[in-house]
């Protein structure tokens, strides 16, 4: 059984003084309203109700902690960022959260990947490249799950990726791969918990080239 099945919520972060000072691992996942966030963090941790998305996108503005545990030991962290490219609130917080974001991803020195996720029906936006030239400045691994590839024909994904792999050239040297995913079908699960564990439990991470997988 992975390790992720025995994750479970920790605590719910608003500002950043207050994020967990105990120095384990964490992996942060980011994503635009609607990419499929939460559920790719639901069937990675094998749960339903792990991580939840507001009824109304980009009503969600906080940080969930999710601990993954051994019994009672809690070994490293889960963190799911809140949803961006909705204009469903203000300015001025839609700012506050753009500040808190981008000094979390730059800084954090517990953070030690981010998985982001992607409508593989869209593919990278600006605002998906905006998040990884935050993370890129760390020189810290980045892995984009293309959520809801079932939803594509093999010629469309095969596109896809090959547009991925001409737009993140801009930012090496950091180390950015990609795959297919689908929550509902299940398809990449195998490599992305693989990749998460060893990101979070061994300190490395095996080459995960970007190709249709």
């Amino acid at each position: 059984m992975s390790k992720l099945h025995q994750a479970r919520f920790v605590t719910t972060v608003n500002e950043l003084h207050t994020l967990p000072d105990d120095g384990l691992r964490e992996i942060a996942f980011a994503g635009r309203s609607n990419a499929g966030k939460s559920s790719a963090i639901n069937v990675l941790c094998n749960q339903k109700r792990l991580a939840f998305s507001s009824k109304t996108p980009g009503r969600t503005q906080h940080i969930n902690y999710f601990g993954i545990f051994a019994k009672e030991e809690l070994l490293a962290y889960l963190v799911d960022l809140p949803g961006y490219g909705y204009a469903a609130v203000d300015q001025k917080t839609s700012r506050h959260w753009n500040d808190i974001l981008s000094t979390y991803l730059q800084s954090r020195k517990p953070l030690v990947g981010l998985i982001l996720i992607v409508d593989a029906r869209r593919g990278l936006t600006e605002l998906d490249e905006q998040m990884i030239g935050w993370f890129s400045q760390t020189s810290k691994p980045i892995h984009i799950l293309l959520s809801k590839s079932d939803k594509q024909n093999f010629s469309e994904n095969r596109a896809l990726l090959e547009n991925i792999q001409e737009q993140v050239k801009q930012f090496t040297p950091s180390k950015i791969t990609a795959q297919l995913f689908s929550s509902t079908k299940r398809v990449g699960l195998e490599e992305s918990d693989k990749l998460i564990q060893n990101w979070l439990f061994t300190g490395s991470k095996e080459e995960n080239d970007v190709s249709i997988s």
